[in-house]
């Protein structure tokens, strides 16, 4: 077993040696990519992505990113394609085949067949002399010198290389497609990410405490309704109209400075310009508010002006915004 330093001294030589693979990368990008950026923003098919062994994975990858991104991809395994699925590849689409040596039997198999159906072929291959190179009408360039690790032999800078290729088609393809981040909201609705873009506050209603103080109330009401619904705050409404806000921040601060409650009324220590947010604010809007104001909550308002009831900092965090 090796020790601690011996383990994080070969870590730290395979992050090195990756790193010096994927930045020589950059110099084979030529009108080649910019051709398969092209042919995928100008595809009115599918894009199907294909590969065998570790690059079949970072094939499956490659399609789980495009069809996050609004391009409608399948991934068809190499040796699946053989039997049967090459039934899936229609002419109106466009494949993408993944390899490191492109000279694999399964790899040549594939490529004969798609020249028969007519569909346009683009390689990310190692090997600019292989039989996939060669085969593809583009052909992007992944060659590293070596893997990482000892014996040249387990696949790790050549998938590295793989990955950051597809991920540089996956962002020009958005790029090109000026694909927004509503976009991205509507195909991602379950996830953070999602829930960051479309939840608004109005999506929390169910959550709302409405606690809520007259101007003339006693503080010893004040302080009962702030305890009542655990919000740290409540509303002081006028006629249904919100004038103010008291947090337990300002009865601290009373007690603080006068030390006795009595006497004292909801007006004489609510706070007149408290935050306000209409229910179809997002939330990750409304999380923004209270931290450059270094609040809790909000008071949230529908658009007929109507207090609905109070937002709280954690009712928002329990969603993962």
């Amino acid at each position: 077993m090796l020790d601690s330093k011996n383990i994080l001294k070969i870590a730290k030589k395979v992050i090195k040696e990756e790193q010096s693979s994927i930045f020589q990368l950059q110099s084979f990008l030529d009108h080649n990519f910019v051709s398969a950026v092209q042919e995928m923003y100008l595809c009115n098919g599918r894009v199907i992505v294909s590969g065998v062994g570790k690059s079949a994975h970072v094939a499956n990858k490659f399609v789980s990113t495009l069809n996050s991104i609004g391009q409608p991809s399948i991934f068809l395994h190499a040796s699946d394609a053989l039997h049967g699925d090459i039934g899936v590849i229609q002419k109106s689409d466009l494949i993408i085949v993944i390899s490191n040596s492109g000279n694999t039997e399964e790899v040549k198999n594939l490529i004969n067949i798609v020249h028969l159906i007519g569909v346009k072929l683009i390689s990310i291959c190692g090997n600019p002399t292989s039989y996939l190179a060669n085969k593809s009408e583009i052909f992007i360039n992944s060659f590293v010198e070596k893997e990482a690790g000892p014996n040249n032999l387990a696949p790790t800078s050549s998938t590295t290389a793989q990955l950051v290729l597809s991920d540089a088609l996956a962002i020009c393809l958005i790029e090109s497609k000026g694909f927004t981040k509503q976009d991205f909201a509507k195909l991602h609705p379950a996830g953070i990410l999602g829930r960051r873009l479309h939840m608004k506050v109005v999506d929390l209603i169910s959550n709302f405490c409405r606690p809520v103080v007259d101007l003339d109330d006693e503080l010893s009401q004040v302080i009962l309704e702030i305890s009542k619904h655990r919000v740290g705050a409540a509303t002081v409404l006028k006629r249904e109209t919100i004038v103010g806000i008291i947090t337990d921040g300002d009865l601290r601060r009373m007690l603080e400075k006068h030390g006795d409650i009595h006497n004292f009324f909801a007006k004489d220590i609510m706070n007149s310009n408290p935050k306000i947010v209409n229910s179809s604010c997002l939330l990750v809007d409304a999380l923004k508010i209270m931290k450059k104001n270094n609040i809790s909550q909000l008071l949230v308002i529908d658009n007929d002006n109507q207090y609905l009831g109070v937002v709280h900092m954690h009712d928002i965090l329990k969603e993962g915004i």
